[in-house]
């Protein structure tokens, strides 16, 4: 027993460490070196939550453009006000994303031991069957993509994994679970569909929970979630004059539910079917099997949260395959209950072979190790051969290249115009983040009131049952370039021939491969360095 012990130690720190490296490579191919300095920058959308972190901290505000209109262009405050801490700091510009990388890496990190945890309890005590769900977990290319470049969806699975933890230990007691409780509180503060998991754990302590602190548990649970969600709402409503985040606006509102529910459908099921729909089917047979409440608790926790991403529609980025960022907070829990499903066919099998030969009994431990393989190697695999690149680190991690190309076609407009200018953008993140006090105007709106309370667009060809993509869907080139008169468009979306009745006064500039519109009797462009 003592060898068995230290054995599985020694594997899970030696998954720790894999980690670490896998993280430490994974980050530093994110790094885009120009001009003798390296840039570090986070996916687009987290950019536009560091935009409005460095406009606090300069002491503009929570907004997007310095002096600008008040819009709530983020759904993460309290991801936000941690980006504001680090821009406290003596950083460069250039590397304050590193940070928040970091803090990615560490979040998921320590989300590894709750795991650990959790799994050894569903299996009484068993490294096997913890190690495996650890291992799954730090090397699910998904859960990493959305960490380390610079997702709140990190610290949501450090929150999800405690909350499972905890929510499996008060299952077992007498007592009101207050702290989980605030827990859930706080994490609607860093994103606010973290709503749907605290349901769903208050759902299940009242199921399968003491009888006798039901009551008490709901009570509390209302008082206290609902206490941040209504505190959150007053805050927008003084601050911002809104009832609801200006991307919900953008993505929820004049899209038919039907439609969004069956792009929502369709999104999962194309999940399930790449992640591979025998594995994925395997540990809730496994689960009914048993009728374990602990085990239920998981299933109960992550299905509700699949049934929120199908609410939704999905994510915007689903072309690649894998747990968007809604279904990526609970991929642990599922993962756990698949290394318990393991756990449970090898002991099955173990006394299937109990009168069998011992080598076949000694090889068994192989057939785990290969299962556990290919079933990694199967997870991963979400469309073809490119995405084991991506996830071995041969190739550049996703949407690092079209990062790149922001950061630099940010620092060629700062070149060329004075901090007075006011810059169009279709990605609002990445350009704006290194544009300085520059003016930007969000052609997508989700930082404009305007655009996102605009009617939705179709197209004729657009299949409506599968054709949602949530915050992409709005645009008004009348209001964003005719209107608005910016002295430079970085970039124009979908049919570009819908923008010419409002170039006439613009003048194409094409800069190595990057192509600008610049208005002709603009002030703040230095055309002298233009031309």
């Amino acid at each position: 027993m003592k060898k068995t012990l230290s054995w599985g130690k020694i594997i899970f720190a030696a998954i720790l460490v894999s980690f670490v490296v896998y993280a430490g490579l994974f980050i530093w191919h994110t790094r885009l070196d120009l001009g003798g300095a390296t840039y570090f920058s986070l996916f687009d959308d987290e950019m536009i939550s560091m935009r409005y972190a460095k406009n606090l901290v300069h002491g503009y505000g929570l907004v997007f453009n310095p002096g600008g209109e008040r819009v709530e262009g983020y759904t993460n405050l309290l991801w936000v006000l941690y980006m504001a801490l680090f821009h406290l700091l003596p950083i460069a510009a250039s590397k304050i994303s590193l940070t928040i990388q970091i803090s990615g890496g560490v979040f998921l990190f320590t989300s590894l031991f709750f795991v650990h945890k959790i799994a050894k309890k569903l299996s009484n005590g068993s490294y096997l069957v913890a190690n495996i769900a650890v291992l799954l977990t730090a090397f699910y290319y998904p859960l990493v993509n959305w960490s380390l470049q610079g997702l709140e969806v990190s610290v949501l699975i450090l929150m999800v994994a405690i909350a499972a933890w905890l929510g499996l230990q008060a299952m077992e007691r007498e007592k009101t679970p207050y702290g989980l409780l605030i827990m859930l509180g706080v994490g609607t503060l860093v994103r606010l569909d973290v709503a749907v998991v605290a349901g769903a754990v208050t759902l299940c302590l009242l199921f399968f929970g003491p009888r006798s602190q039901w009551r008490k548990t709901l009570l509390t649970a209302v008082i206290i979630v609902g206490a941040f969600l209504v505190g959150q709402t007053l805050f927008r409503v003084l601050y911002y004059g809104d009832w609801v985040p200006n991307t919900y606006t953008l993505k929820m509102v004049g899209y038919p539910l039907l439609y969004r529910l069956s792009r929502g459908l369709y999104i999962f099921l194309k999940f399930v079917w790449l992640f591979n729909w025998a594995l994925f089917l395997l540990p809730f047979l496994v689960v009914i099997k048993n009728r374990r409440k602990d085990l239920w608790f998981l299933v109960i926790v992550f299905f509700l949260q699949v049934l929120y991403s199908i609410y939704v529609g999905g994510d915007a980025w689903e072309w690649f395959g894998g747990s968007n960022r809604y279904i990526s907070i609970v991929m642990p829990l599922f993962f756990v209950l698949f290394a318990f499903s393991v756990g449970e066919l090898l002991n099955a099998l173990r006394k299937a072979l109990s009168g069998s030969s011992p080598w076949m009994l000694r090889a068994l431990p192989l057939v785990a190790v290969a299962s556990v393989v290919l079933s990694l190697v199967s997870f991963n695999s979400l469309l073809d051969i490119k995405s084991l690149k991506l996830w071995a680190l041969i190739d550049p991690p996703l949407h690092v290249g079209d990062d790149d190309d922001l950061v630099y076609s940010s620092l060629l407009i700062n070149s060329f115009t004075t901090e007075n200018a006011r810059i169009a953008v279709v990605q609002a993140g990445i350009e704006p983040y290194f544009g300085g006090d520059r003016t930007y105007i969000d052609i997508l709106g989700k930082n404009d009131k305007y655009i996102a309370n605009l009617p939705m667009r179709f197209s004729e060809d657009q299949n409506k049952w599968i054709g949602f993509y949530p915050g992409h869907m709005k645009w008004d080139y009348a209001y964003s370039i005719g209107t608005l008169k910016p002295d430079v468009i970085a970039d124009l979306y979908k049919d570009e021939s819908e923008a010419d009745p409002y170039l006439t006064d613009y003048v194409e500039y094409r800069v190595y491969s990057y192509s600008f519109y610049l208005r002709k009797d603009s002030k703040n462009i230095l055309w002298d360095l233009v031309k």
